[in-house]
Order: C-alpha cells, then structure tokens, then sequence
C-alpha cells in the first residue's frame, strides 16, 4: 500500500476528527472548543490537563476519547495515599518454576498505556504527582537498573478541581508547563443543559464506535510538523510570549504589574505545534495569526504567575492573555476568515 501524500494524509486527518466529533456527540452535549482543544493537544503529541467543577463531565470526556479510538486506556483515580509504584509498577520477587531460584520481576502499573486519565491529579502528593510528570516527559519509566518504555501513542489527560482546595496539591508551575493545554470546561448552555437532562433522566444509551487508530494519531504528528509557518506568524509567536516576561525590554507597565512570572521557551513551541494541527483541521496548508489567537488561552494560562496584585485586583490569567492578544502588534494583511 502506498504512502499517502501530504495532502490526503491531512484529509485523513480532518476526516477522522469528524467522525470522532460524530461519535463524542452520542454522550458529550455541547463543549466543541473543549473536544477541539483535546483532539489539538492529542495530534501535536502533548498532553492536556483539565480544569472545571465537578459535574461537567471531564472525566466522561476523556472516557469517551478513548473509546472513540484505538488506543489503551487507564484510569488512575489520585487520592493523597497513592504511591509513585501505584502508578509506575513495582518490582516483586517471583520463584522460577525450572530452576527453583527466586528473581526479581517488574509488573508494570496503570501508566503502561496510551491514554491515562489522571482523575484529580491535584488530590496526590508532589511525589506521585512527579512520577507521573517524568513519565510523560521522558516516555519511559526508570525501575533499579532497568528503564521500560512506554507505548506509542502516549497520552495523559489530567483533571482537576479549581474550586476545592482543601486536602489538595496544587501542581508547581514547572510541572504544569509540561502540559501543552490547560483546558477550561465551563458550566453548558440552557440549551445544552436540557439536553443533557433529557438523555442523562431517560432511557437513551449510547455506545461510542472507534474510529481512529493509535497509527493515524502519529501520522497526524508527524505531518503537523511539516506544515510550514510563515516568518511573520512566528514573530507573533515570540512577541506575545515575550509579552509575558517582566524583564524583557519594552514590556507594558500592566505586565510589570500583574506578572510574577511568565511563559517560557516552551510556550512557542506548543503554540506553534498546535497552531499547525488547528491549521490542518480548518484545510489549510500553512498556519496563520488566528491559528494563534484561537490557541493563546489555552498555551498561556497555566504558565503565567500572576502577581498579589493581580489578585488582590480580581485580575485571572485570562484577562492577562487577553490584554496581550490585545497589544501585541498583529501583522497587516494576515486575518484568514
């Protein structure tokens, strides 16, 4: 079978996503940015991490992604007793039936998977919290002398609860930059809503059919990081994500204001490898400003630290990024309706 082109490699890819927008449908009511976003962070090759009040279906989300593809799937519930071997796997010692000699051998944990739900991820200890973190920065897991990979595609969808912070560990900034999203789920519509009551107090049941491979998940990587982006969209990229550093010559008086820290060098990467995944999805060969725009949220808001002051004022992330979306100087001509 031959190799596909460039370009039916990206048909394949917005045709997947369709029928897997298709297949969330029959259970997820509404939140078409949040299964966007989700789909985005998948196909760059990152991880999201999720953040609403309880109730809106963050944990069925991802339960629902990954039925509608091919892939492994664990939940690992984080509870403040759980422990790194809880979720890496431990060493046991196991008698060999031929020789009668007593060995070491390694069962492997939930984190041997593709896609890892990481329901409440702020309710474990930094500990655990770091053994999952390095696993999903290295691919792999360190166990004595011995190092085991982890599959391919590799995914690990977090949630957390932004509102209930007794008992919990909030995630360091440092391990939170490794997530490529913090995705905000928000209360539904009216609209939405009744729908929701209506298929969660009734008889419909509804059974989610795969339709994407862990093989086209890589193939979209790979081909996302073909789609080349112009010189003025990645000026863009480093003014706004230079926006964000207090010591950076010329930054506004607001940011030295409201910004404790801001984002780093890892930031442009994960707005430009999302930016060319959005591109891909809306049939285009290259990547735009608004591909950027869209994405900004999303890649900023968990690694600005905003000041006492900002707080103190009632000033979130969001107002942050939005007020430099708002002064970053956008290139004339570039607007992509």
């Amino acid at each position: 079978m031959s190799t596909p082109t460039d370009t039916e490699a990206a048909q394949i890819l917005v045709n997947g996503y369709q029928k897997l927008k298709t297949e969330l449908s029959k259970r997820i009511v509404g939140q078409d940015d949040v299964i966007e976003q989700v789909f985005i962070a998948m196909a760059a090759g990152g991880h999201a991490l999720l953040e609403g009040v309880p109730g809106l279906a963050k944990t069925l989300l991802v339960k629902s992604f990954a039925d509608a593809m091919h892939l492994g799937f664990r939940r690992i519930q984080f509870t403040p007793d759980l422990m790194p071997a809880d979720i890496t796997g431990t060493e046991i010692i196991q008698e060999d039936a031929d020789t009668g000699r007593r060995k070491l051998i390694f069962m492997r944990g939930p984190i041997f998977s593709q896609i890892i739900l990481a329901d409440e991820i702020n309710r474990t200890p930094p500990k655990t919290q770091a053994a999952l973190l390095e696993a999903m920065q290295e691919h792999s897991v360190t166990v004595g002398q011995e190092t085991f990979a982890l599959p391919r595609p590799f995914f690990v969808l977090a949630t957390q609860n932004p509102i209930e912070q007794e008992g919990t560990y909030p995630l360091p900034e440092a391990q939170k930059d490794r997530f490529l999203f913090l995705i905000k789920v928000a209360y539904p519509t009216r609209d939405d809503e009744r729908e929701i009551l209506a298929r969660t107090t009734g008889t419909i049941s509804s059974v989610i059919e795969p339709v994407l491979s862990g093989e086209e998940l890589q193939q979209a990587q790979t081909l996302a990081r073909r789609v080349p982006v112009p010189d003025h969209v990645t000026d863009f990229v480093l003014d706004l994500v230079r926006a964000t550093r207090t010591t950076e010559e010329g930054v506004s008086t607001y940011v030295k204001q409201m910004v404790g820290w801001g984002a780093g060098p890892r930031a442009s990467q994960h707005l430009i490898l999302a930016g060319k995944v959005r591109a891909l999805l809306r049939g285009r060969t290259h990547m735009t400003v608004d591909d950027v725009e869209a994405l900004a949220y999303p890649v900023l808001r968990h690694r600005i630290v905003p000041t006492f002051h900002a707080e103190a004022e009632g000033v979130t992330v969001d107002h942050i990024v939005k007020h430099l979306l708002e002064n970053t100087r956008r290139p004339q001509g570039s607007r992509v309706l």
